[in-house]
């Protein structure tokens, strides 16, 4: 059975080589540079997140901080959202790909089960981290 073509939407902390390689591997992106002016400097966690939640695209970053914030988790929250992040916010682009590539299968499941969900993306699993 085909698994279903995700939707992403990746938060300028993941750069735009990480994004570039996850494309070229196949993975529908939506960058959130490409969608709010000035390279989304002034986009607050709330609106980006909202805007690609009402689109039914997945959030992806590196800030696990926004498990811990009320304001920024009530878009996840609102719109039964599956939030994804890296753990450690200090990988080289090779590893940042190499965890979300590894974790796709589980990403899918994991979005498949639904939400309010927040996962963190190891080094050899997700792990759900909210609620």
């Amino acid at each position: 059975m085909p698994q279903p073509q995700l939707e992403f939407f990746v938060d300028r902390n993941l750069g735009r080589s990480t994004p570039a390689r996850l494309r070229e591997r196949g993975w529908t992106l939506h960058l959130i540079a490409e969608e709010f002016p000035n390279d989304a400097q002034e986009i607050s966690d709330e609106v980006w997140l909202h805007h690609g939640l009402a689109r039914g695209w997945v959030p992806l970053c590196k800030d696990g901080r926004i498990r811990g914030r009320d304001h920024e988790r009530a878009p996840i929250e609102r719109h039964g959202g599956v939030l994804f992040y890296l753990d450690n916010q200090q990988l080289k682009i090779d590893e940042m790909v190499r965890r979300i590539v590894r974790a796709e299968t589980e990403i899918i499941a994991a979005v498949t089960q639904g939400g309010p969900a927040l996962y963190a993306i190891g080094a050899e699993a997700i792990r759900r981290t909210w609620p």
